[in-house]
């Protein structure tokens, strides 16, 4: 019995550092949560305001020091991108992003949610990948990540305007997160 359980942990292990070619010498990881291809949930919606989903009822520092309330977010297209600044893949990835988030400018909003790592790497990541165009979050405890479920990046939450929120937690390819910015759009 001990045998089978060093096995699966074993490959529970594997799965994580696969996520994104493992992490970084003493990077802060997010605590286990259940994984999840694709999920939706759905705020109850008031009169008079746009529905919050639960997942947007945060506040965070962005990597430049500002405050950001993600209740401020409801009522509107949003993606949320999950990302940390040593991902091979997420450094991939963040030319298209930053693309995508211009294409869609006034249509959707953008926001980066950075984790495991401290702020200057990300603030050194969102230059380099020229990535000022929408803020992103310095989410240093994960704090943000494990409100959407996000174990690994990189990883995506699709909110449209009534406040359904998919969460995508695998990499997209450009034409995939091109289909769905265009549905949320």
């Amino acid at each position: 019995m001990f045998r089978i359980r060093v096995t699966v942990g074993s490959l529970v292990l594997l799965a994580s550092l696969a996520a994104c070619g493992g992490d970084p010498a003493g990077a802060p990881q997010p605590a286990p949560t259940p994984p999840a291809t694709s999920q939706t949930s759905a705020a109850a919606p008031t009169s008079g305001t746009p529905a919050v989903p639960d997942q947007l009822k945060f506040t965070a520092k962005t990597v430049d020091g500002t405050d950001l309330n993600g209740a401020d977010l409801a009522g509107k297209p949003v993606v949320l991108w999950f990302w940390a600044p040593w991902c091979p893949k997420c450094q991939r990835e963040a030319p298209g992003m930053a693309s995508a988030a211009k294409e869609h400018s006034g249509k959707v909003t953008f926001l980066g949610v950075a984790a495991q790592d401290k702020v200057p790497a990300m603030q050194q990541f969102v230059q380099k990948y020229n990535l000022q165009s929408f803020q992103h979050v310095a989410d240093e405890d994960s704090a943000v990540w494990k409100r959407f479920g996000v174990t690994a990046q990189p990883a995506y939450a699709f909110i449209d305007a009534s406040g359904k929120v998919d969460i995508v937690t695998s990499q997209l390819s450009e034409q995939d997160l091109k289909q769905r910015l265009s549905k949320l759009a």
